[in-house]
């Protein structure tokens, strides 16, 4: 039987999803709209999370701007279909790590974050790169058919990035004697605890870009 807390998770989860999707395929200036209230509302909990440090704070709202800079980059920059393909496979990402985890528990992965598990790391590569394939298998196979190890690595990059800052905020969470980064998502916690991947992401997928 699911529990209460699962329950919470998957209807927030069926309005977020959604409604996200809609701000970046609208483009300009809803997703201008979209971006500023959730840089806002994520600065606000770093800056909680960060307590009387602060440098820490000024770094932490410094790194915020850069990444939501960034990924404002790609979505006006790059067709959108790019955007939500980075998006989905950081989505597939927690999704797989959050499903493995409770499926096959095992072996914890680290002491930052007491919840990770061997089993949710392979999750976390499994799921994004299935639903990946697939996205490439249906949209991209006539424009890149020579480039499908190549896409599989960009997959298998972002997923390593995405779980990568998830566990840097796990870290600072700790520090902070922190659950959740704030109760603002009913289920999932703080909105940075849903978009602690996704801020790592963008910044290294731009500097990639540009260099």
């Amino acid at each position: 039987m699911i529990n209460k807390e699962l329950q919470k998770r998957i209807l927030s989860s069926f309005i977020l999803i959604p409604l996200s999707f809609f701000f970046i395929i609208q483009g300009h200036i809803l997703f201008i709209f979209f971006l500023s209230i959730v840089f806002l509302v994520s600065s606000y909990e770093w800056i909680i999370m960060s307590k009387k440090s602060l440098l820490l704070k000024i770094l932490g709202i410094i790194f915020l701007f850069f990444s939501f800079y960034t990924a404002f980059y790609f979505r006006e920059n790059e067709n959108y279909k790019v955007f939500l393909f980075i998006i989905t496979i950081c989505i597939f990402t927690d999704i797989g790590g959050y499903s493995f985890g409770k499926m096959f528990k095992g072996p914890k992965l680290t002491k930052i974050s007491p919840k990770k598990t061997y089993a949710g790391v392979f999750g976390s590569f499994l799921l994004p790169l299935i639903v990946g394939l697939v996205v490439y298998e249906y949209e991209y196979t006539d424009q890149i058919s020579d480039k499908g190890l190549y896409f599989l690595i960009i997959i298998l990059f972002i997923s390593f990035i995405s779980q990568i800052g998830d566990l840097i905020i796990s870290y600072f969470k700790r520090n902070a004697k922190l659950k959740d980064t704030g109760k603002i998502l009913p289920g999932h916690g703080g909105l940075l605890d849903r978009i602690d991947g996704i801020i790592f992401v963008f910044p290294f997928c731009y500097l990639i870009t540009i260099l």
